[in-house]
């Protein structure tokens, strides 16, 4: 079996996460984290919440408070949705760490060590009004590339490109408003060029990054990197290790994604006590990295970190996948905090039990281009799949083998013609997992609905509460058959569904969790004959039918209780 670091890109603590931020990275990394432990694989999980930056600050200082008393209180809540979500991190770490902070400032030092880090002077804008240099998000102006006219001083949200803050056309200082001046501070610089041979060697022949993720780092280095300023004017943040760089910090990206590695050290650390152990996974070529992020992170995680761990001139691994979403959008819409466009991670869970979001959001996982969540598409999965497709198979069998045979999980010689279906079955599980592998999680929820959907069909044409009055023998066949897909639904849904599945398990009257059950020893083997069916219960319940004629309404409630429930820095 193999070695696996499983990380999802960090959220921001600057308020709490969206939907859109949950199946990105965090649920999708999830599902693949759970499935490779399922199939036998050694795997360590981790993120964290990135608490630095210009996006942390500006929401401080509009609530009158210190950066961390509300990284603090959002961290806390983080951890706490993540747990109700069924996130299975092995550490969700914080980029205040002092493990994190130590481990940053000494890569930093070494690159400068390298020859990669140089200082010069540099022309930022500065606002006169607050008495600060405008880095990052405290700028905003119109992009030169595609003039969208909210771009940040790093990034544009819109066509993703990285900008320097002097780039932006007509640009205004994000706390004020007011047009800054320009004047010369001195900043530490990583020197790209130094490593954009080998980069672009890595990009070209690397057979396993996703092809949005490839086309689009191959045109960005070919074009020529160039030197990337790794400090920032801010007081909030890890402290710059550079002499002379007193009073300024690192870039939030560059400390953010060396959270993947501080994480693991900080795991290792807590967990066993052993402060090296981290470099058998990060500097060892036979573990495999993946990262699950959104399209807008693509040039951090494609380019910069492995560019990063070129210039550390030690082993690490290169990474192995990097599975970029396309952007989920809300009614047509983008997730907007301000506009109050979008559903918060936590007003989700007061609609609806964490299960259902995450099969909702792997149905509606945008893989290949922007999609749109509706509402009207959230009742359809919810009452259509879960409920009728998955849900009603398995009551119907459950409860035929609880009324018909006591209970008791039959053991007939041979399935007859029926062993047609359980191959059926078989080999379309065995496809969930190809495609669980290939992380094409979508394609993956539609595989376990067939198995579902010819269950039902198969139900319908071999009816055997009729079998079992006619031709028990026969009737016996057909409950076996109809177990076995049963059981393979609780292996499968097990990634997706973690909570459902369990109890699906424990009705099916397997011992232990559904979780420890190995798929490489599990998954082809039928319900033991004599195994007893416990109570059955609905798997999934409906929404109610008037749901999207109140819908309004009932996000309304949800939006007032998850506000209620939220730290004080929160419930605005």
């Amino acid at each position: 079996m193999g070695k696996y670091i499983v990380t999802s890109a960090w959220p921001y603590v600057n308020h709490v996460p969206h939907l859109g931020t949950l199946v990105g990275s965090i649920l999708s990394a999830d599902i693949y984290a759970r499935y490779l432990r399922l199939r036998g694989h050694d795997v360590v999980f981790v993120s964290g919440s990135d608490e630095h930056g210009t996006p942390i600050e500006l929401e401080a200082r509009k609530k009158g408070v210190e950066p961390k008393e509300l990284t603090d209180q959002v961290h806390s809540y983080d951890v706490e949705m993540w747990n109700r979500y069924g996130i299975t991190f092995d550490n969700y770490s914080r980029t205040e760490s002092a493990v994190h902070k130590e481990f940053v400032m000494g890569f930093m030092k070494k690159l400068e060590e390298n020859g990669y880090i140089f200082s010069q002077e540099e022309v930022l804008p500065f606002c006169e009004n607050d008495d600060m240099f405008l880095p990052d998000r405290f700028v905003e102006g119109t992009c030169p590339y595609c003039g969208y006219e909210r771009a940040r001083g790093d990034q544009c949200d819109e066509c993703g490109r990285l900008l320097h803050p002097t780039e932006l056309k007509n640009p205004r200082c994000s706390l004020c408003g007011a047009t800054p001046k320009y004047k010369s501070t001195r900043h530490w610089f990583i020197d790209l060029r130094k490593v954009q041979d080998r980069l672009l060697n890595w990009l070209e022949n690397h057979s396993e990054l996703q092809d949005n993720v490839k086309k689009f780092s191959l045109n960005w280095v070919a074009q020529g990197l160039k030197p990337r300023s790794v400090t920032r004017d801010l007081k909030w943040g890890v402290p710059a290790p550079f002499e002379g760089a007193e009073g300024k910090t690192i870039y939030v990206w560059f400390d953010a994604l060396l959270g993947y590695v501080s994480a693991t050290k900080e795991y290792f650390l807590e967990s066993r006590g052993d402060a090296e152990e981290w470099k058998n996974w990060w500097w060892s070529e036979e573990v495999k990295t993946i990262y699950f992020i959104g399209k807008d992170n693509i040039p951090f995680h494609a380019i910069i970190l492995p560019a990063l761990f070129m210039a550390s001139h030690d082993p690490y691994t290169l990474p192995w996948r990097i599975s970029a979403t396309e952007y989920l959008m809300f009614e047509g819409q983008q997730f907007s905090k301000s506009r109050r466009i979008g559903v918060w991670i936590d007003e989700a869970l007061e609609i609806a039990p964490a299960d259902y979001w995450r099969w909702v959001l792997a149905r509606m996982r945008p893989e290949a281009r922007d999609t749109n969540f509706t509402w009207k598409e959230f009742y359809r999965i919810v009452n259509t799949e879960l409920n009728d497709d998955i849900g009603n198979f398995v009551n119907r069998v459950l409860s035929l083998v609880r009324s018909r045979m006591s209970g008791v999980a039959p053991e007939p010689e041979d399935l007859g013609e029926y062993a047609s279906f359980v191959e059926r079955v078989r080999t379309a599980a065995w496809r969930v997992a190809e495609d669980l592998d290939r992380i094409r999680i979508k394609k993956a929820t539609e595989g376990i609905l067939e198995i579902a959907r010819e269950g039902n069909g198969f139900l319908n044409k071999t009816e055997p509460w009729r079998l079992m009055r006619e031709d028990r023998e026969e009737g016996v066949r057909v409950l076996t058959a109809a177990l076995y897909a049963v059981k393979t639904l609780a292996h499968l849904l097990a990634p997706f569904t973690p909570e459902a599945a369990d109890r699906l398990w424990s009705m099916l009257g397997m011992a232990g969790s559904v979780h420890e059950a190995v798929w490489d020893e599990w998954l082809d083997r039928n319900v033991p004959g004599g195994s007893r069916i416990r109570e059955v219960k609905p798997l999934f319940t409906k929404l109610p039918e008037d749901f999207l004629d109140r819908v309004d309404e009932i996000v309304a409630e949800a939006r007032s209780r998850a506000a209620s429930k939220r730290p004080p820095l929160l419930r605005d």
